[in-house]
């Protein structure tokens, strides 16, 4: 593609490494925000400046948050027995779109992945097992993408909890097999999550 500016190029350039932004929807979104006013687009970097500088993550959970402690960890209306275990953030709010779980969460931050060189020590994986064996914790749910990193942590996570007294969870196989969460329908997000089933007999289906 050939540019009338260098500072264009540049602006396309970074825009096209965001996620599924190509370089031809990265100079749409530049020239869109060349034809805005200064204080739009001063307010749409600001934004983003902020958000980076000012961020947290719930140290509990390791969810997104304003705080060191997010909204759900702190409410006093969800269920501290249940613990839903997901591999990021997205994650947290596609479930929470279904209005069909109120219990926490444990973001792992990543699957488990031998070929992408991310093993066990990379997630959140300690914390977790610390949370299982220092809290009142009754049932831990794995809701986790139906893909081979997906049962390869589940299966990992089942070795290292101490399941004699938590009850081990997974989604219902409404998720198909190579699924991601985040992308799943609300409808089948929420089945899969009240008709969960425990992860031993997931095995042998």
């Amino acid at each position: 593609m050939n540019f009338s500016s260098k500072l264009l190029e540049n602006a396309v350039t970074e825009f096209g490494k965001l996620p599924g932004i190509g370089q031809k929807t990265a100079l749409r979104l530049v020239l869109h925000l060349l034809n805005q006013e200064h204080s739009q687009v001063s307010k749409f970097t600001e934004s983003i400046t902020v958000l980076k500088n000012n961020i947290k993550f719930c140290k509990n959970c390791h969810h997104i948050s304003d705080a060191e402690l997010c909204e759900i960890c702190t409410s006093h209306k969800r269920d501290q027995s249940i613990i839903c275990v997901v591999e990021d953030s997205r994650d947290i709010m596609a479930i929470e779109n279904t209005h069909q779980y109120n219990g926490l969460y444990h973001v792992l931050n990543g699957l488990i992945s031998p070929m992408d060189g991310v093993g066990p020590a990379d997630l959140t994986i300690a914390q977790l097992v610390n949370r299982a064996e220092n809290t009142d914790v009754k049932e831990i749910i794995f809701a986790l993408s139906a893909t081979m990193e997906g049962d390869t942590t589940i299966f990992y996570l089942n070795k290292k909890l101490n399941t004699e007294n938590i009850k081990i969870s997974t989604l219902a196989r409404g998720i198909a097999f190579g699924g991601e969460i985040e992308y799943a329908d609300e409808l089948t997000l929420g089945r899969s999550i009240t008709t969960r089933v425990p992860y031993q007999n997931s095995l042998t289906k």
